[in-house]
């Protein structure tokens, strides 16, 4: 708000009065930039000569008493127009506030003629200047009346000062302000295209585009309308009495692709509950979030669940980098280990036998793993998550986000982990991520606002040596073609690798689905809670988007 603003009379100066007959005419002057003009401060007789200083007070005195008031107020003089009233000090306070409060750049008040009560009427034309420079104007007009009556004591004709004189609808104890309408501007969010993207066309998006308009509207560049408001002593609008301009619309960039977007709607449109990312992995540029239901929890970005299985990526690579596995190296696939009291098994009692841990990776064998537990500290897999895949970071992805969790535990729950359960949490987001992050050899964090749009930093992380990144793709490859993933990703040609998940849940009668995958440079992951196996459940949703934008 513009305070201190000085106000002039309208271009030209003169504002004509027609008087009651009899009477004449008189003009308001405009005397700024005239210091010595004899009209900075009319001389007003406001007795007629004979008559006396009692009774009512006649047309001519409330002419005069009016015009002199009408006149400083116009002019920018506070202290001469409130000098004419009954109440100088309150007058002069509503006087500066006015001015101040409205941001006032000229004013222009012309009078009616007096009526018999000494109520004079008069129209009041402001112009209202806001913002930095450049600065903006509108005009705004209205009708007010003021009333003149004898002092008490005086006896000389004083304008009677009610805060409603300076606007018919203003109150005791409130003012007029110039002051943004509504409650935010409005925001365009735009896919990467730079296409809008809106809930109707992706109801999928609604939270999301609601979270970005609030969360950027002063960075979107998008002004709210201005208004002449009547605010109460709390600051709280009592009324808006005029609106000065329209809203500018603002726009935040995203990097929604809007055909990978639709995909994954599609995808998931016959399921109840369930949530789904995907992304760029040469750039981390999250291309589509979808949540079921629509209305629900974010859970593709702020989720928080277990894994299970999908994290043996992680886990996968942190033996190989400790030389504890490789592809085509003998590994161990027992039916059961017992580490730190307690007794882990594979589905259904799996074994294999002579097999290598490429083949237990494929077959999610659970016991290749945590056979791996006696020879870890308690906090190498959280420090291998942080600096090769970035987890345990904050993300700065512009929206809020759950950007992954690996707690140092240690015993039966540090062996737990290996395999995605106990304390470790992710989300479609995450687990995306992890394929990219795989696939590429490069953690990119995943961000769905351009970071130069308002400078965030990402986070960075090591990423994996380029023997690592092999032998993970190796890993991913075998498993979506003739591993648990194979049945969902039939079909998928080029450049793929996939992994499974099932994550137990303790008093859920079936575990959570999960599946994350990539194939080429498109990495999607989903969750299906309370579902069943991951490569059933949550595979053929994965599978489609890839096989749809991939």
């Amino acid at each position: 708000m513009r305070k201190g603003r000085r106000t002039a009379v309208m271009s030209g100066g003169v504002a004509l009065v027609a008087l009651a007959a009899g009477v004449g005419a008189y003009a308001l002057v405009d005397t700024f930039g005239r210091p010595d003009s004899p009209a900075q401060r009319p001389e007003v007789t406001a007795v007629a000569d004979g008559e006396e200083t009692a009774g009512p007070v006649g047309a001519e005195e409330s002419a005069a008493a009016a015009e002199t008031f009408l006149t400083a107020w116009a002019a920018g003089d506070p202290v001469a127009a409130s000098a004419v009233t009954d109440d100088p000090a309150a007058a002069q306070t509503a006087l500066r506030a006015y001015a101040e409060d409205l941001g006032i750049a000229g004013l222009t008040v012309t009078p009616g003629s007096p009526a018999v009560d000494g109520a004079v009427p008069f129209s009041v034309t402001a112009v209202v200047a806001w913002g930095e420079e450049p600065e903006q104007r509108a005009e705004w007009s209205y009708e007010s009346a003021l009333t003149v009556a004898r002092g008490e004591v005086t006896g000389e004709p004083q304008v009677v000062w009610r805060p409603e004189l300076l606007h018919p609808a203003l109150g005791e104890g409130q003012k007029l302000e110039t002051a943004p309408a509504g409650e935010a501007a409005p925001v365009r969010v735009l896919d990467r295209d730079g296409g809008e993207l809106t809930a109707a066309e992706h109801p999928a998006l609604a939270g999301i585009l609601t979270e970005l308009a609030t969360r950027y509207e002063e960075h979107s560049g998008g002004t709210r309308a201005m208004a002449v408001r009547i605010a109460d002593a709390s600051g709280e609008t009592v009324q808006q009495v005029q609106q000065l301009s329209e809203p500018v619309p603002g726009e935040v960039p995203t990097t929604i692709d809007p055909a990978v977007q639709r995909a994954a709607e599609a995808a998931l449109k016959d399921t109840a509950h369930g949530a789904l990312v995907a992304l760029e992995p040469s750039t981390g540029a999250i291309l589509a979030v979808v949540n079921a239901p629509a209305d629900g929890f974010d859970t593709a970005l702020q989720g928080s669940y277990a894994p299970g299985s999908t994290w043996k990526i992680v886990t996968a690579g942190m033996l190989i980098d400790a030389g504890l596995a490789a592809p085509g190296a003998a590994h161990p696939c027992p039916k059961f280990f017992e580490h730190g009291g307690w007794k882990f098994q594979n589905l259904n009692e799996m074994e294999i036998r002579g097999g290598t841990f490429a083949q237990s990776f494929a077959a999610s064998c659970n016991t290749a793993f945590i056979s791996q537990a006696p020879q870890l500290a308690d906090d190498r897999l959280a420090q291998y998550a942080l600096s090769a895949f970035g987890i345990g970071q904050t993300w700065n992805t512009g929206v809020p986000s759950m950007d992954g969790t690996v707690p140092v535990e240690s015993d039966a729950q540090m062996a737990a982990q290996l395999i995605g359960q106990a304390g470790v949490r992710a989300n479609p987001m995450v687990m995306a991520s992890v394929s990219a992050t795989a696939s590429t050899g490069q953690f990119r964090q995943p961000h769905l606002v351009p970071p130069d749009f308002d400078g965030r930093s990402l986070a960075r992380a090591d990423g994996l040596s380029p023997q690592t990144t092999q032998s993970l793709r190796q890993l991913m490859n075998l498993t979506a073609t003739s591993g648990t993933a194979a049945a969902a990703m039939s079909g998928l040609g080029g450049d793929i690798g996939a992994k499974t998940g099932s994550a137990e849940v303790m008093d859920q009668e079936k575990p959570n689905a999960w599946f994350t995958a990539y194939r080429g440079d498109l990495a999607v992951a989903a969750v299906v809670p309370e579902s069943g196996h991951g490569g059933t459940v949550a595979g053929p949703l994965v599978a489609h988007v890839l096989r749809s934008a991939g």
